[in-house]
């Protein structure tokens, strides 16, 4: 069982295209099915979490488009908070938040101060979050330290926004593309990647399981023989 499991949440809007809806409803169906996944990695007791929901090149779509998504994420936090702490799902964000709105700022700091003690599964929600930049921002706070020249790895990561998360063992990514799309470049360095033809709100828990079948069938080396 990989400990960190990655998800690249891809394919809302093609999957809406292809029922001839709108785009907001893609992302409903989204979703939904990240309600699932986060329930079925709980279950069968996955550590950690991590799944791509906002990217910092996703406010290049329309505002109608970027404008629904935060109105879903703030529908989510009200109908699902309850049952994440039930459950004892701890909800963590990665990223920049500057940017949001006093309402998903309200939202997730409701989230975060709710279910900061539990002790199940770490699902962190990469929100407004680029890696490159998560990089720079850390390669600028090291530059304001003293002894930056002494500095390992384990110290330069604990400067990114995943601080002493362990890096994903699995990074996921359905919706039919195979590339990274700048996210988590650094934690994933040795992390096993396993694509999917399936639309993300068509992926369902065997998906997922999957996937972990996958995994487990291969040996890591990081490098080494």
């Amino acid at each position: 069982m990989p400990g960190h499991i990655a998800v690249i949440m891809d394919g809302n809007g093609r999957w809406a295209e292809q029922r001839g809806l709108p785009k907001y409803k893609g992302h409903e169906a989204g979703m939904d099915a990240m309600i699932e996944i986060v329930r079925h990695a709980s279950d069968i007791g996955v550590k950690h979490l991590t799944v791509y929901a906002f990217s910092t090149e996703n406010w290049k779509r329309s505002m109608e488009e970027v404008s629904g998504i935060f109105q879903l994420l703030i529908v989510y936090v009200n109908r699902e908070l309850g049952e994440l702490h039930r459950n004892g799902v701890c909800v963590d964000v990665l990223g920049d938040w500057t940017p949001f709105s006093k309402p998903v700022t309200a939202a997730l700091n409701r989230t975060i101060e709710l279910t900061k003690d539990n002790t199940g599964l770490r699902f962190h929600i990469a929100l407004n979050y680029g890696s490159r930049a998560e990089i720079l921002t850390a390669a600028k706070k090291l530059a304001e330290t003293e002894g930056f020249q002494d500095i390992d790895e384990a110290g330069f990561a604990k400067l990114l926004y995943t601080g002493d998360t362990p890096d994903p063992d699995l990074l996921i990514r359905p919706g039919g593309e195979q590339r990274i799309s700048n996210f988590l470049l650094w934690q994933t360095a040795y992390s096993e990647l396993v694509f999917s033809e399936v639309l993300w709100p068509d992926y369902t828990p065997q998906e997922l399981d999957k996937a972990i079948g996958a995994f487990a069938a291969r040996k890591r080396r990081y490098g080494g023989r």
